[in-house]
């Protein structure tokens, strides 16, 4: 069996950094049609934008809020006329948090909730209608939820929520033939919006098997696969992309 993904329609959200960006670009080097949205960085948009020219992948990058109903739908309907349907989503929206928990404020517990478990929610329910019969789901969670993070119960918590609607949405979509799958990825060099010092960097690399932090092509390398039919008799798992903690 060969990685196939020619001509598959793709939708990641959150595809303009990170790992969101590397499991776009290696969509669209498989021969994918691509589609991303991105809220503010219209810089990075733009960035992505030429490098899916160069590679001559049909692309769609739309600016959208996916904590919001509306532009959810609004991104769904956009990616409905350019592809006509979905084949692969990877839901990759998220953020980091940290606050001891008699520190954190309910708007920041509800930005990150919103964030990393809401929109996951909302981006799959609008375009739930162009998932083809047979499509992958790919939630990208965090093998953190696992363990339990210190000052971090928020994050935690809404990662650790990722997996119960994955293994949900397994259940309710089989039938269809759809597959939904989580990707659990460790700590990602650089580690971005943790405020993690250097020397709780060099911690969680000690821990880890393989000594070093994920890159996000890692990461992007597990995304592919639940999205292609290697995995086709793969559905409901978390996949730990964590370098062996």
């Amino acid at each position: 069996m060969n990685l196939t993904l020619s001509d598959r329609r793709v939708l990641v959200t959150g595809g303009t950094r990170g790992v969101g960006r590397a499991a776009l670009l290696g969509f669209a080097r498989a021969g994918a049609r691509v589609a991303t949205c991105y809220h503010h960085d219209e810089d990075a948009a733009n960035a992505l934008r030429r490098e899916l020219d160069d590679l001559g992948a049909k692309h769609l990058v739309v600016a959208a809020d996916v904590t919001s109903a509306t532009d959810v739908a609004r991104l769904a309907d956009e990616v409905g006329r350019a592809f006509g349907g979905l084949d692969v989503l990877v839901n990759n929206v998220g953020a980091d948090g940290s606050a001891h928990l008699g520190d954190l404020e309910p708007a920041e517990w509800h930005r990150l909730v919103n964030l990393d478990l809401t929109s996951y929610y909302l981006t799959t329910r609008a375009v739930l209608g162009l998932l083809a019969d047979g499509s992958s789901v790919v939630n990208v969670g965090a093998s953190s939820a696992l363990r339990g993070r210190p000052d971090a119960v928020h994050y935690t918590a809404a990662k650790a929520a990722v997996i119960g609607l994955s293994r949900s949405l397994a259940k309710e979509l089989g039938r269809r033939g759809i597959r939904v799958n989580t990707v659990a990825p460790g700590l990602i060099d650089p580690p971005e919006g943790t405020g993690l010092p250097p020397h709780v960097l060099a911690n969680v690399r000690a821990m880890t098997a393989l000594n070093r932090l994920a890159t996000p092509e890692d990461i992007a390398g597990a995304v592919l696969y639940l999205g292609s039919d290697l995995s086709r008799y793969v559905t409901g798992v978390t996949l730990n992309v964590d370098g062996g903690m």
